[in-house]
């Protein structure tokens, strides 16, 4: 069996699975009710390879799969897909601990979208390796603000920009938040969770703070952090935990907070190419997003797993990413402008230093025309080569 939460992963007439003989359910609402009534007579009468979509909306089904999938082990029988993270919901009767796999499918890359796969050796591999080939890039210039306001929602790029693309952001955000959200839990105040979703957008690449997401609402603050915790479980946003050399101080630091896709991120806060090249404090918090969330996706067919994480010391030194693989770490600065200063390696110097020897490299952003090197595993990267290979 797998769980495939996210929003990608969809069956129906035109499913990725067609030709491996599944049939496919979406639960809605005669669905829905037939399922909750008799949740082992419907598991009993399902095919024999089934796609179940968006299955958060039926949790007392998982019972039923679990005996089932006890009484046959077949791998991959029941295929479960949904835009909620519904093995993180408190109403969820079984876990299906040790009968399932789980895969998070993200919105696309921007190698998916416009260039296919990287042509060289990926910009992971070159910073777990320790070095960057030096290399020309052209600048991207707006082109790299078209990227962060379209965001990697298929459905959504497949509208012309402007109206019609943000009209399926907001309506997708909508489904969530009203539907999916407000249908699981059964929160009270459903009408506060798109504000609370638009105020999270503004603190995007910022340090998480909930006493400012909680201050413009009639809301306890636990309150707010349990909408927020719902708004993770739906994929709309996360929050980045902070690296310590010491794992057990991890806990004891502020994360930052992320939107999940750039795409609804500049819905949400109103923001055009145009007007967002104007607004550069808000172009530089997303294009920080959009820089992490590339990684993050990348990272799924890295070889390795890989653990993210931001960086920041009592005397103020940041960097925006850590990642950790195979015991050795390394760094990513971002940078909204065309050039880069030794200045700008300021906070990878502490990562260094805090990491010792399983530092490998660290890179800042920028969007210039050519790998830089800086001395001690240090380099300026052009940004487009994040996705086109080096």
């Amino acid at each position: 069996m797998v769980c495939a939460p996210g929003a990608l992963l969809k069956g129906g007439p035109h499913s990725v699975l067609d030709g491996r003989g599944y049939g496919y359910i979406s639960f809605d609402d005669d669905v829905r009710a037939g399922a909750e009534a008799d949740p082992a007579g419907f598991v009993a009468a399902l095919p024999e390879r089934i796609v179940l979509d968006e299955v958060q909306r039926v949790p007392s089904l998982f019972t039923s799969i679990k005996l089932e999938v006890d009484r046959r082990r077949i791998p991959g029988r029941f295929v479960l897909t949904g835009s909620m993270n519904v093995l993180a919901l408190p109403t969820l009767q079984d876990s299906l601990a040790g009968r399932l796999e789980t895969v998070q499918l993200h919105p696309l890359t921007q190698c998916e979208l416009h260039e296919g796969q990287p042509s060289g050796p990926g910009f992971l591999d070159a910073l777990f390796d320790g070095g960057f080939p030096v290399r020309p890039a052209p600048r991207l210039g707006t082109e790299l603000i078209d990227r962060i306001v379209a965001g990697g929602y298929p459905p959504a790029l497949a509208r012309p920009e402007g109206r019609r693309r943000a009209n399926w952001y907001r309506d997708y955000i909508a489904a969530q938040v009203q539907r999916d959200i407000g249908d699981m839990s059964r929160i009270r105040s459903s009408e506060d969770l798109p504000r609370i979703l638009t105020m999270a957008a503004t603190q995007t690449a910022q340090l998480f703070n909930l006493s400012s997401l909680s201050a413009p609402f009639a809301l306890s603050r636990p309150t707010i952090g349990d909408y927020l915790t719902l708004l993770e479980q739906a994929y709309l946003l996360e929050r980045l935990p902070p690296w310590h050399s010491n794992l057990g101080k991890r806990l004891l630091k502020t994360p930052k907070l992320h939107m999940g896709d750039t795409g609804f991120a500049s819905v949400l806060l109103g923001a055009s190419a145009r007007g967002l090249a104007a607004n550069r404090t808000l172009l530089g918090q997303l294009l920080e997003t959009f820089v992490f969330q590339e990684l993050r996706r990348q990272a799924t067919w890295y070889d390795d797993p890989v653990a993210f994480f931001h960086y920041r010391d009592k005397d103020g030194y940041e960097v925006d990413v850590v990642m950790e693989s195979r015991g050795m770490v390394t760094g990513v600065e971002v940078k909204a402008g065309a050039t880069v200063t030794s200045y700008d390696f300021r906070g990878l110097r502490r990562l260094r230093d805090a990491a010792g020897g399983r530092f490998t490299a660290g890179a800042v952003f920028y969007d210039g025309e050519t790998v830089v090197g800086f001395g001690d595993g240090f380099y300026a990267v052009p940004v487009r080569l994040l996705w086109e290979g080096l």
